[in-house]
């Protein structure tokens, strides 16, 4: 089982029963006749208004049961996944929602769906219903095209009709006003994968680093392959060729950002970005999105579209619908910067010499940036593999301070402050928020008292205290607390040895209480040591191995071992 599913049979009729049964279609109802008629109207529907109504194969959700409601369609018939809905689906959608005013049929430039459609629309005439058809071709993918494909484009059409039809408007109005609409509109599909299909296996057509350029939304392959090296690359191309389609004119538009539904939230946030600082962000007036609107199941893919505005325009789209999956359009407007609060911009410290310090701080990050791999391999098998990365990225934020003679290396209490708010900063992770909490509080214990000892203890019990964890819980507390116990006995020495003691003593300890490792069973956690705990020895190690290299002795400490 590799998808949520029962059946492929069933799913497309449950997913319709999940909606109403939701928040999201709490207005809606379906007619009964599944499994073959899967149709969805609005509850507080008025006959004496136009009736929009639209849809197509599944596998676009939300579109297109997601978009009835009022403000948008009166109600949306499905097919299978990807398969037109039959004519008696269409037909019973329409006896069920049109009355004297008549029904707007809003189809994509497929030929089953035009079809199906068109011949529902033509049985429903003989019955007495005015009816008529728009049909949406705003794929601009293949350029002179005899019959350019229907894509998310589509959803300003529902949007445009919805509200004049909303508004009381006659059938030839809200007619023409979703024609002028669809004529209005270009819009351009990119996939890095194909999408799954339930009950099928999907051969990928793609190598790594080619994307699919020009798709539409039923898995079929794209216009061209291209080669994908960043998300500005793919973007430009596809503002050229949406460029190209607009032709000349500074024309205000209305940008959609559809995910296709297999794109991360944070990448659809990059794609935003990038195309509201291409060469049309100065036409680019209103942006809807991004979000999944008119789906290809799971295809890792976006698609843009945009559509001409003018003030009749721009007053339909603006205004507000009850449908969820619509989301309003927010005007494009520069991002709002606002000045950090006092408290949280960066303390000022003043860098000061000092030979030993120095030593020990870059032994310590050199060892750190030199053990990332062994360590990130040693926390893969307790872990999610980042803490080499977590303690090299701590330790090259340092050594550029280091380089820069940015440190305050003659003052204990400024270093430990000035440490502490660069991992802050610098260091993601748990490790790494950790550390600047320790340096953070012995900073601030040093400054106050001047004691080195005191201080230290502070570190700790921040630690201990913010973090959760004690010694024995198989943390790098088992190697941070005997070595600064250690320290306060006596050298840096005793405390490299205190701190390895500490780290080999986590191999043996088949239960964590705390941090990721407390989620892996006893049998992976069995003879690895703590990288946390590993990774505070090694830097224990280099300090003092540096601390003897300044005092002229040949006298070297093995590393622990990754």
């Amino acid at each position: 089982m590799n998808r949520f599913l029962n059946t492929r049979e069933t799913i497309v009729t449950e997913a319709i029963d999940g909606l109403l049964s939701s928040s999201s279609g709490k207005h809606l109802a379906r007619l009964d006749g599944f499994p073959h008629i899967k149709v969805v109207v609005r509850k507080d529907w008025d006959r004496n208004k136009v009736a929009v109504v639209s849809g197509g194969g599944a596998g676009h959700e939300p579109a297109h049961a997601g978009f009835v409601g009022q403000g948008m369609l009166a109600g949306a018939v499905s097919g299978e996944i990807f398969a037109s809905p039959s004519v008696e689906a269409v037909l019973a959608c329409i006896l069920s929602v049109t009355g004297e005013p008549g029904c707007l049929l809003i189809v994509k430039n497929y030929t089953g769906d035009r079809l199906n459609f068109g011949l529902a629309a033509e049985k429903a005439k003989q019955l007495g219903r005015q009816v008529e058809m728009v049909i949406v071709s705003d794929d601009i993918a293949i350029p002179g095209a005899a019959k350019p494909r229907g894509i998310a484009g589509t959803l300003f059409v529902h949007k445009i009709a919805g509200h004049l039809a909303e508004a009381g408007s006659d059938l030839r109005t809200v007619k023409e006003g979703a024609q002028d609409a669809a004529g209005a509109i270009h819009s351009l599909g990119v996939s890095l994968s194909a999408c799954t299909i339930p009950g099928q296996k999907t051969a990928s057509r793609l190598s790594e680093g080619e994307a699919e350029l020009g798709l539409g939304i039923h898995g079929e392959p794209g216009a061209a392959v291209i080669e994908a090296r960043s998300v500005k690359q793919i973007v430009d191309l596809m503002v050229d060729r949406l460029s190209a389609s607009l032709g000349s004119g500074e024309s205000r538009l209305g940008l959609l950002v559809n995910n296709l539904g297999g794109v991360a939230a944070m990448e659809m946030g990059v794609i935003v970005n990038e195309v509201v600082h291409s060469r049309l962000a100065r036409q680019i007036e209103l942006v809807f999105g991004p979000a999944p609107l008119m789906t290809s199941l799971d295809m890792n893919g976006f698609s843009l579209s945009l559509i001409d505005l003018n003030d009749a325009r721009r007053q339909a789209l603006l205004s507000p619908v009850v449908p969820a999956a619509w989301l309003p359009g927010t005007r494009l407007e520069p991002s709002t910067i606002l000045p950090l609060p006092k408290a949280a911009a960066a303390s000022v410290f003043q860098g000061s010499a000092n030979e030993m310090t120095a030593a020990v701080v870059q032994g310590i990050c050199d060892v750190l940036i030199q053990k990332e791999t062994e360590l990130n391999a040693l926390d893969a098998k307790v872990g999610d593999g980042d803490t080499g990365t977590t303690f090299a990225s701590a330790a090259r934020s340092v050594m550029e301070r280091l380089i820069a003679a940015a440190l305050p290396l003659a003052h204990p209490d400024q270093l430990c402050l000035a440490i502490g708010e660069l991992l802050g900063k610098t260091t993601g992770g748990s490790s790494g928020v950790l550390l600047s909490i320790f340096f953070t509080a012995a900073g601030t214990e040093m400054k106050r008292s001047k004691n080195l000892r005191a201080a230290f203890g502070k570190g700790i019990a921040a630690v201990q205290h913010y973090g959760g964890a004690r010694l024995g819980d198989r943390t790098m507390l088992d190697a941070l607390v005997p070595a600064i116990d250690a320290l306060e006995q006596g050298s840096l020495e005793a405390a490299a040895a205190a701190a390895q003691r500490g780290a080999d003593a986590t191999a043996s300890m088949t239960k964590a209480h705390a941090g990721r490792s407390s989620y892996v069973t006893a049998t992976n956690l069995k003879g690895v040591r703590d990288p946390g705990a590993t990774a505070v020895a090694l830097a224990f190690l280099a300090a003092a191995a540096a601390q003897l290299d300044v005092g002229d002795t040949s006298v070297r400490h093995e590393a622990v071992p990754a």
